[in-house]
C-alpha cells in the first residue's frame, strides 16, 4: 500500500493540506502519516550555551503527541462527514520527532518508504510555518518524492484535469507515463503545456513541440492526453495564466538542478507562484519514475 507524509505544524494551512491529503489518499488507496518536527531549544543558534532539561523534551513530545492524536480524530471525522461513499477511512498513523524540518522528513519517509509528502502553502508567503527556519528550496532538493503542495483555502474534489509544465525535454516522456498512472484513478484529462516566450522562431519551435508530442503519441498509451502552446513574455507567467484559466485541478512541475524549469522553484518564483497559484502543486523530483 502506499504512503502519503503530511508535515504539519497545525497551523490552518497544514491542516487544510491534510484534509485534501485524506481523500486523495482514498483514491489512490493509500495511507497517511502525520509529521511534525518539534521546535526545540536545542536546534537554536545558541543552544549549546545553555543546557535544556530533560523533562522539558519530554513535555513537549508529549504536547504534540496529544496534538497528532486530535488532527487525526479530526480528519476521520472531516472524512466521514464530507465523503458519502461507503468505503473505510484510510489509515492514519502519525509520528513527531526533533531535527530541521529536512532532517525529520528525510527520516520519516525513510522509515515509512513513503512515496509522496502533501503539504501547505501559506498564501504569499512560503510553504507553511512547518519550514520557518528551514528552506523549501532546501527541502525539494533533499526529497526524492513529489511534493504536493495545497493552497489554503483549497477545498478536495475529484481531479478531472492535469497540467503538466513541459520544456519538450525527452525525459519528460518518462514524466508523463507516471502522470497517466496517476490520471487513471481519477479518469482525468492530461494537458501538457508549454511556454513559448515571445519572439521565438516560430518554425523551429513548430517542428520542436511536433517531434515531442509524436514520441508522446508513440510512446505514452492514454487517449485523454492533450496539448496547449502559451504564449508569455515570461514563463512563470503562462503558468499563472494556466492555473486562473485553464480549468485544471493540479499543475505539476518537474524539479531539475540548474535548469531552465528550476528557477521556477527557486524560493522568490515560489512565493511569487503561491500569490497567484489557487490549484495544487506538484513538484516531481527529476528522474525518479515510476511514483504512482
Amino acid at each position: 500500500m502506499k504512503t502519503f507524509l503530511i508535515p504539519t505544524d497545525f497551523s490552518s494551512a497544514s491542516k487544510n493540506a491534510s484534509k485534501y491529503a485524506i481523500h486523495f489518499a482514498k483514491a489512490l488507496q493509500a495511507k497517511l502519516v502525520l509529521c511534525n518536527a518539534m521546535n526545540v531549544p536545542a536546534e537554536a543558534p545558541m543552544a549549546a550555551q545553555f543546557a535544556w532539561p530533560l523533562e522539558g523534551f519530554y513535555s513537549v513530545y508529549k504536547n504534540t503527541e496529544e496534538e497528532l492524536k486530535i488532527m487525526e480524530h479530526e480528519l476521520a471525522r472531516e472524512f466521514s462527514e464530507n465523503d458519502a461513499s461507503t468505503s473505510m477511512i484510510p489509515e492514519i498513523n502519525h509520528c513527531c520527532d526533533s531535527g530541521t524540518v529536512s532532517e525529520v522528513v528525510g527520516k520519516t519517509l525513510e522509515k515509512n518508504k513513503a512515496q509522496m509528502v502533501i503539504m501547505g502553502l501559506s498564501g504569499a508567503d512560503t510553504i507553511t510555518r512547518f519550514v520557518l527556519g528551514s528552506n523549501s528550496r532546501k527541502l525539494i532538493d533533499s526529497v526524492t518524492v513529489p511534493i504536493l503542495l495545497i493552497p489554503p483555502t483549497y477545498a478536495y474534489s475529484p481531479i478531472k484535469k492535469i497540467a503538466f509544465a513541459t520544456d519538450l525535454s525527452k525525459s519528460d516522456i518518462d514524466v508523463i507515463q507516471s502522470i497517466v498512472t496517476l490520471a487513471r484513478f481519477f479518469n482525468a484529462e492530461i494537458l501538457i503545456s508549454h511556454v513559448s516566450p515571445d519572439g521565438t522562431e516560430k518554425d523551429c519551435k513548430e517542428k520542436e513541440i511536433g517531434e515531442f508530442l509524436n514520441e508522446v503519441t508513440c510512446k505514452v498509451n492514454y487517449p485523454k492526453i492533450y496539448y496547449r502552446d502559451l504564449r508569455n513574455k515570461k514563463v512563470v507567467g503562462g503558468l499563472e495564466w494556466l492555473t486562473e484559466n485553464g480549468m485544471i485541478d493540479m499543475l505539476i512541475m518537474v524539479h531539475r538542478h540548474n535548469h531552465f524549469y528550476d528557477k521556477l522553484i527557486s524560493d522568490s518564483y515560489t512565493q511569487k507562484l503561491a500569490k497567484h497559484i489557487t490549484i495544487p502543486l506538484l513538484v516531481m523530483p527529476f528522474n525518479v519514475h515510476p511514483v504512482f
